[in-house]
């Protein structure tokens, strides 16, 4: 039998306690407890802790009892047989995890485990929940055969990565103190480990993350009580489309800080092109960036005259076909990143 009623039954009979005196103890019917003991109904939290305190059982072990049978009354409620478990399992990538490292199973061969495991790796409560809390939860609107689920379990993924970064307390009066900074980080050798300190220390968490194959996604932000949190993925192989993509999600703490308080956003479509924009213009001045348009083959000096790196140019320039991407000035230019 799965859940706690199998373990209060031998623990009744290990201390010779009828089931009378104890529903009489926990102030319950005996009904109610023969139906706790075959599984049949399930034990309040109030129940539990009653449990715990006129018994030597931990409170942990009722709970994970509970939850094992919980779990597994849904599974066997709604599926007919293991192999469609372990499909529905699957529905949420769980060997990719496993392969990934993202998630540890107790128990690789006990398929109610699995689900548990996967039910705390998603931080949700019940599976009927999740495509709806997922939907809600995440402000995703630009590509439509995106994939909801595999951008949730990677947001859960770098959600654990960081709790060891130390940030500073948020103020948005501070973000361009950052951003004057990050002009300075932007045209020294690439480190990302620098770039990290550098948002925690304007108080900002950053995750540079690769994904599941498939998650077609470049970055997300969202806020984590009063701070933002910035998750990119490490696909980006040049310098400048780093940089585009750590601009952009900064646009997003700049405009969407208060709706980033209760969704994750990765596309708004009321606004995005305004905050790739903004991005652009933080990369290069909009009129700095005219200069370089009308002037391409002195893309070299203005840089060098307004600090700017020449890959932010060269890649701009090329994004907007006004140079080849199998040009010498753009080949010539590119920084790329490990």
């Amino acid at each position: 039998m799965i859940g706690f009623g199998s373990l209060l039954r031998d623990y009744l009979d290990y201390y010779k306690i009828s089931q009378t005196d104890f529903a009489d103890r926990l102030g319950i019917s005996k009904k109610h407890l023969n139906n706790i003991i075959n599984g049949k109904v399930g034990i309040s939290e109030e129940l539990m802790v009653a449990i715990s305190l006129i018994t030597d059982i931990d409170i942990k072990l009722i709970v994970f009892a509970e939850k094992q049978r919980r779990v597994h009354n849904y599974l066997y409620e709604n599926f007919n047989n293991e192999k469609s478990i372990k499909e529905f399992l699957n529905t949420f990538y769980l060997k990719d995890m496993v392969k990934a490292g993202w998630i540890k199973l107790k128990n690789a061969t006990n398929i109610t485990q699995n689900a548990v495991d996967l039910l705390e790796y998603l931080n949700i409560s019940s599976f009927d929940l999740t495509d709806e809390y997922i939907n809600n939860k995440v402000l995703y609107k630009k590509r439509d055969d995106a994939n909801q689920k595999k951008i949730y379990l990677w947001i859960k993924h770098c959600d654990k990565l960081i709790i060891n970064q130390k940030v500073n307390e948020y103020s948005s009066d501070n973000l361009n103190n950052l951003l004057e900074e990050l002009k300075k980080e932007e045209n020294k050798v690439f480190n990302a480990n620098d770039i990290i300190k550098l948002l925690n220390k304007y108080g900002i968490y950053l995750v540079i993350e690769k994904a599941l194959q498939g998650t077609k996604v470049r970055g997300c932000m969202m806020v984590k009580i009063t701070n933002p949190a910035i998750y990119l993925t490490n696909l980006f192989k040049e310098k400048a489309s780093f940089y585009f993509a750590l601009y952009h999600e900064l646009a997003h703490v700049k405009r969407n800080y208060n709706m980033a308080k209760n969704k994750i956003v990765i596309d708004d479509a009321s606004d995005e092109d305004e905050i790739d924009e903004i991005a652009l213009n933080w990369m290069i001045d909009k009129n700095i960036w005219q200069s370089i348009k009308e002037n391409p083959n002195k893309v070299k000096e203005i840089c060098k005259k307004n600090n700017i790196p020449i890959c932010f140019a060269t890649s701009r320039l090329a994004k907007e076909g006004i140079i080849s991407h199998k040009s010498k000035l753009y080949l010539d230019n590119r920084e790329s990143i490990d």
